[in-house]
């Protein structure tokens, strides 16, 4: 059994509340994920992109990152970061990666007999990377250098993968990737993928397209108090059942 810990669109920013996103109870919320994760026996966690809000200077954003970062490392030594578009809204990549310490936006792993996939949507339809605000956040793309490494990275493992994203893949529309249809097609062609999990449209949402489950998370940013966070526990067994463990505001969802 594998237990992997998620959360998503956390925005954290020392700023006053905007609409329905309240930035700073970021920091409240995660010690409340990292207090009910605590007994789980995690083996690695994932954010699924936009951990930061924009700031309006990137020695600001720096400090956001750093806020941010520094609570939800104590919650596992093994971390994933799916890069959104607020992470480099201000920063770069180079920037983001740097501040929470990981090598690439986009690349694989094994984990027993599981395989994992992280992926990166942030860049532009001419395949210029997201960064310093030089982008419009509906024109999210996987460019054809990644999609040619996740067909050859699918392609070469023979192991029951999952897909890790901010972006959606499931659909068309202002939250998805504008080629998710030429993403699909690669992971159903790959007869490997057994899930997407992914963010950035902020509430639960779940459907199944060629026999791939993907799941939308509830962001943690949304509304006010612990009761509106949500964050979950992944149990993935191999032979049998993906189930996740939704806390507060994360629906529960059970596929065999």
């Amino acid at each position: 059994m594998l237990r992997v810990g998620m959360m998503t669109d956390m925005h954290y920013a020392d700023k006053n509340p905007a609409g329905t996103r309240y930035y700073r109870e970021t920091l409240a919320k995660l010690a409340d994920a990292s207090e009910n994760l605590a007994d789980a026996k995690l083996d690695f966690l994932v954010e699924l992109g936009d951990f930061i809000d924009a700031a309006d200077s990137v020695e600001t954003e720096r400090r956001y990152l750093k806020t941010i970062a520094k609570p939800f490392a104590e919650i596992c030594d093994d971390r994933h970061y799916v890069l959104g578009n607020h992470c480099v809204d201000t920063l770069t990549k180079a920037e983001f990666l740097g501040g929470v310490g990981q090598e690439k936006s986009y690349y694989s792993s094994d984990r027993g007999e599981m395989h994992f996939v992280v992926l990166d949507a942030c860049f532009k339809s001419d395949g210029t990377p997201y960064g310093r605000k030089n982008f419009v956040w509906t024109d999210a793309n996987i460019p054809p250098e990644e999609l040619e490494w996740l067909k050859s990275d699918l392609q070469g493992t023979k192991k029951k993968t999952i897909i890790f994203a901010h972006q959606r893949l499931d659909n068309e529309g202002n939250h998805a990737v504008k080629n998710s249809p030429a993403v699909r097609k690669i992971l159903q062609e790959a007869g490997n993928v057994w899930a997407v999990f992914q963010g950035h449209s902020h509430a639960n949402d779940y459907r199944e397209v060629a026999g791939i489950h993907y799941c939308t998370m509830r962001a943690m940013v949304e509304k006010s108090g612990l009761a509106n966070s949500g964050f979950a526990l992944l149990e993935i067994d191999p032979h049998g059942t993906l189930k996740i463990n939704g806390f507060r505001d994360q629906a529960d969802y059970q596929w065999s």
